[in-house]
């Protein structure tokens, strides 16, 4: 029979391959190297091809779409059930083909060169951001040692930490010294590439429309848009308004293990900014309205998929 459907299990050398036809019965497996893979779909017929939206996912989809194939990219979250007890990349290719059988399991949609190119550089910003906040952490808690409280706030931090140790009777060992004013002046250079990374983004989308119209929503600032728009990418994928404000909570993520209830209630704060989400994207991208398409958090693609 004719092979209609080739299952990815993807990784960093190694590719397990299941190869299935018309009737979704594995007919050919093959391991391959990352070079032979590569090669793998250049002369083969056009067809489906399944792989686990993860690391590289994107990369392979876009290079196999180039080939004419059609790509799907299934959510990690909805594999598990279909992987067994065994968990071996024999197991995962065959848990794809499973998997894409059935219909309930929404794709992840792949990711352009310039989605990817947004998301890199918020996780960059995201990386510096942290180590600047523990270095102000760590700065902090050692002068606590020593009775001086420094107040919260990067630019008020920054200042009262120099203002303690140029102080020669402030109570700071003075073997400490040195090491805590070095930590101190690594933050200026780490608060300079986050501000490029700004630079960066805003130049990249300064011309993309669908930026500019999300910034028109109250709130909504240029950290906002890029990372909407690196995620979730055409909204209109969306049934309805209330979906994206779904797929983005947090409560639709954190279950209690005995199923059912949520793990902690949503506050007024939490469900006022979701129903102003969702009139705002009512209003700027043409989306159905909640009541004609409600939330089903149930099929939401989640957050962390594709990241």
């Amino acid at each position: 029979m004719n092979a209609t459907t080739v299952a990815v299990d993807l990784a960093k050398n190694v590719f397990e391959l299941a190869v299935a036809d018309g009737e979704w019965r594995i007919i050919e497996r093959h391991r391959l190297s990352r070079a032979r893979f590569a090669r793998f779909f250049v002369h083969r017929p056009p067809g489906q091809v399944v792989m686990e939206a993860c690391g590289s996912a994107h990369h392979w989809a876009r290079r196999i779409l180039a080939e004419g194939h059609r790509v799907r990219l299934l959510s990690a979250h909805y594999m598990k059930p279909y992987v067994g007890r065994s968990k071996t990349d024999r197991a995962d290719a065959a848990a794809l083909i499973e998997a894409a059988r059935s219909a309930r399991i929404r794709e992840v949609p792949i990711k352009t060169v310039q989605q990817q190119q947004l998301q890199s550089l918020h996780r960059l910003r995201s990386q510096w951001m942290s180590t600047r906040q523990r270095y102000l952490s760590t700065l902090r808690g050692i002068l606590r040692e020593f009775g001086i409280m420094i107040a919260l706030g990067p630019s008020v931090a920054k200042t009262q930490i120099g203002a303690a140790l140029a102080e020669a009777d402030s109570g700071v060992p003075q073997a400490l010294r040195p090491g805590l004013a070095e930590m101190l002046q690594e933050i200026p250079p780490l608060e300079e590439k986050i501000l490029s990374v700004e630079r960066q983004l805003a130049a990249l989308t300064r011309a993309d429309e669908r930026v500019q119209q999300l910034r028109e929503i109250p709130g909504v600032g240029l950290l906002t848009s890029t990372a909407l728009l690196s995620t979730v990418g055409d909204i209109q994928r969306f049934p309805g308004v209330i979906s994206p404000a779904g797929w983005a909570s947090p409560l639709a993520k954190d279950p209690v293990p005995n199923g059912g209830a949520w793990a902690r209630s949503p506050s007024k704060a939490m469900c006022t900014a979701e129903r102003s989400w969702s009139t705002a994207l009512a209003r700027h991208c043409s989306l159905p309205t909640a009541r004609s398409a409600p939330a089903n958090r149930s099929t939401a693609a989640p957050m962390g998929a594709a990241l």
